[in-house]
């Protein structure tokens, strides 16, 4: 198997577990073990708050011992043992522990994935975003598996799939290139430059206020569709739709991005994003829903390459990995628990049609900041031209 396909693979396989999980666990924890909103938001809560500070910290253990890949590889196996551990546990406790672990193994692939891949790419005639595309494709066939098998075996059985493409993952990864390590700077120095950048900061906060809701929809999205009676299968034909449509705006994103300019289209993508949330507001249609999930292409799958690529813009490539991390973190980590917290509250209270009114009201705040940004200059040294 040549580099680019393994590259490939090792997507479809990582986003493949990770898609089974994020998209059919807060159905489980509600229809099999009957937590309240808040108990679901509360376990959930946890993987986007461990992002916070984990994607840094496995950051530095990179820069230590300059083995990205083993520890790619340990992390995934964790998160396969994590998963098994997930179907045998109830009580909250024991669920905020094991869901603890879950996402704090979990908070390593994307950051340092991405910066292997981007070394790969930079290195070869192939685009980040024609092989981030596979990570859509793996999310979008396992959500469309995870629904069918939750109908006919019970949802017990999506631990028992997540963990088996973890440990393909994980040994596919021991075969990628181990030059990703090159891209790793020295993250304690890389910070304060970083931070003391504004255009970087204020883009944090944009993050903050656009990926926050993306990555709490794949929380609520699953009630959203049994709320409005469909059935798990449904869920899962509805994150198929959604993530599927990913894949090919990934593969065009390369030449939108040079057409458009990337931050026009990073404000585009929220727009997009924004007029989705909305809409869930008014209750359409079942069909309707899952006719809207096709938008996710224009807004998710071409956000992610284009703010990957924004950041090279105005990062010195010697702090690429940490910003990614930052990013990752900011995004995933601060505003995904953000907005799972208080989409959880939001659900106990009113209702999960008023979940998503408050998610197109934060991305609202992000498109005027997005706006605001594009006035800042970018002053750190040697960024990319």
């Amino acid at each position: 198997m040549n580099i680019g396909k393994l590259f490939r693979a090792y997507y479809v396989a990582i986003f493949f577990g990770m898609g089974i999980l994020n998209t059919l666990l807060a159905v489980y924890l509600q229809d099999d073990l009957k937590l309240s909103g808040s108990e679901i938001g509360l376990v959930m809560s946890l993987i986007p708050i461990v992002m916070i500070f984990g994607p840094p910290l496995w950051g530095i253990l990179s820069d230590y011992t300059q083995k990205p890949l083993q520890i790619l590889g340990f992390t995934l196996l964790c998160m396969a043992l994590s998963s098994l551990l997930f179907s045998i546990t109830t009580g909250l406790w024991l669920l905020l522990v094991v869901s603890f672990l879950l996402a704090f193994f979990q908070s390593a692939l994307t950051p340092l994935s991405d910066s292997i891949t981007l070394t790969y790419t930079e290195k070869s005639n192939e685009h980040y975003g024609s092989i981030r595309l596979y990570g859509a494709i793996g999310f979008a066939v396992s959500v469309l598996v995870g629904g069918r098998a939750a109908d006919a075996f019970g949802l017990h059985v999506i631990f028992y799939i997540a963990a088996v493409m973890f440990v393909i993952g994980a040994l596919l990864s021991r075969k990628l290139p181990s030059e990703g390590k090159e891209l790793k700077g020295n993250l304690k120095e890389g910070l304060s430059h970083l931070l003391g950048e504004k255009k970087f900061v204020m883009f944090l906060i944009c993050t903050f206020l656009i990926v926050g809701p993306i990555n709490a929809n794949n929380t609520y999205f699953g009630l959203y569709i049994t709320d409005l009676d469909g059935t798990l299968t449904g869920v899962g034909i509805a994150f198929l739709l959604a993530a599927g449509s990913e894949a090919p705006f990934m593969k065009m994103s390369n030449y939108i991005i040079e057409k458009l300019g990337v931050e026009k289209l990073l404000i585009l993508t929220a727009i997009i994003c924004m007029f989705r949330w909305g809409l869930y507001y008014f209750t359409p249609p079942l069909w309707v829903v899952y006719a809207s999930t096709i938008s996710q292409g224009l807004s998710v799958g071409l956000f992610i390459p284009a703010a990957l690529y924004y950041i090279r813009q105005i990062t010195p490539s010697t702090m690429q990995s940490t910003a990614i991390s930052l990013y990752s973190a900011m995004g995933f980590g601060v505003g995904g628990f953000v907005c799972t917290l208080v989409g959880g509250y939001v659900l106990e209270k009113l209702s999960i049609h008023y979940v998503y009114i408050i998610f197109a009201l934060s991305s609202l705040l992000g498109i005027i900041l997005l706006y605001v940004v594009k006035k800042f200059p970018c002053k750190v040294k040697g960024v990319h031209e």
